[in-house]
């Protein structure tokens, strides 16, 4: 692991996996292809890392029928860091690993299709602690009490918030550590919520980096009048 004082000039990857059908959304259409703005969300998405100077490779992993789809949609779109197109599987964590088989970069970004808001700033803050790190995520201090309750709906106690982070993406890594984790998973079986729990799932350490509460993910009908808030905050 590199100390703070050796970052050198390394290339960082992002895997995108956009394969969900988002049942919650209530749409024939799948949640990353609904229009925001006259374009799907998941370009909106793809426009902020297209944008930023230490990205230097995309990964967009699909269901197998939207390839060609997704294909035309980034041709039409002018994207020329994306380099793969790519098959996922049933889960997302199934996805990710799609995604990381084809980047040839030394870090990686893992992040949601659908969140779309996530600024040059905090990507500029991830890749710096994970090259310093190894492994970080985006998070922010969760501000609602957060109680305990067993199966049946009684209190159990109260979670001391101050410990709290409600967790985002992108979630960066070294690329290898993060191979290493999803191989292990896949050997064990073992599935979680999100990559940084197969790293922590190795006995690793990560680092938690400031996100911004704007940097939701739109999942819900509901997180459509958000996003079109945030986005008219944004100008």
């Amino acid at each position: 692991m590199m100390s703070k004082g050796e970052l050198t000039s390394v290339s960082v990857g992002v895997v995108i996996p956009a394969a969900g059908q988002g049942k919650r959304m209530g749409t024939k259409e799948s949640k990353q292809f609904l229009l925001f703005h006259q374009k799907p969300i998941f370009l909106h998405t793809i426009d902020v890392f297209e944008g930023h100077p230490e990205v230097d490779e995309i990964v967009v992993v699909v269901r197998e029928t939207e390839i060609e789809r997704t294909q035309r949609l980034i041709k039409e779109q002018g994207l020329k860091k994306v380099s793969n197109i790519v098959a996922g599987g049933r889960e997302r964590q199934e996805s990710v690993f799609m995604g990381l088989k084809v980047l040839t970069t030394d870090f990686v970004l893992v992040h949601d299709a659908v969140r779309p808001f996530v600024t040059q700033g905090a990507i500029t803050r991830l890749i710096k602690e994970i090259q310093a790190h190894d492994a970080a995520i985006l998070a922010v201090p969760m501000k609602d009490t957060v109680k305990k309750v067993d199966g049946e709906s009684c209190v159990m106690g109260t979670l001391e918030r101050k410990q709290l982070w409600s967790v985002q993406t992108p979630q960066g890594f070294r690329r290898e550590l993060l191979m290493e984790a999803h191989i292990q998973a896949e050997k064990e079986d073992h599935f979680a919520t999100d990559d940084s729990a197969l790293v922590e799932n190795l006995g690793m350490s990560v680092r938690v980096v400031d996100g911004e509460y704007t940097n939701i993910k739109i999942t819900t009908p509901e997180d459509l009048i958000f996003a079109e808030a945030i986005y008219q905050m944004k100008g």
